[in-house]
């Protein structure tokens, strides 16, 4: 754990972001995790043996995140808000039951050529969404 807590204070140093522990508690939260949480998820685990943190804390330390990369905002559904520090580029599949979130790899999907769109189109980048049934709730219907 020592030798996590160091990675994450220099990365964070790295990306010329001040230490603070509300930061470094966020960041090594969404680390942790892969369920790509809301705000209010965050907050109450980082508040589950303690009250240390405020949803606007939570707010501004992923604002801080994001605005240098470490962290990516992700709009699977409308008006929920969730958070992924899985940087690098992926997609996402979603379960219409359960409401579980996975990551799914770049290479899944073939490349979606962007040169195809109509004339006076520019895409810059893409993400494909699945959504479907996970194995859990595929059992249970």
């Amino acid at each position: 754990m020592q030798q996590e807590a160091h990675t994450i204070i220099q990365t964070l140093k790295s990306k010329g972001l001040r230490v603070t522990p509300q930061r470094f508690a966020v960041y090594a939260n969404l680390l942790s995790r892969s369920d790509h949480p809301t705000v209010e998820t965050i907050l109450a685990d980082l508040n589950k043996d303690f009250p240390v943190s405020s949803q606007a804390t939570i707010y501004s330390s992923l604002q801080a995140l994001r605005e240098v990369g470490l962290v990516q905002e992700v709009l699977l559904e409308e008006g929920v808000c969730r958070y992924d520090a899985n940087v690098e580029p992926h997609h996402h599949f979603c379960c219409r039951r359960c409401g579980a979130i996975e990551d799914i790899a770049w290479e899944t999907f073939q490349c979606v050529d962007m040169k195809s769109l109509r004339p006076g189109m520019r895409g810059e980048s893409y993400e494909v969404i699945v959504r479907g049934w996970c194995e859990r709730c595929e059992i249970a219907t």
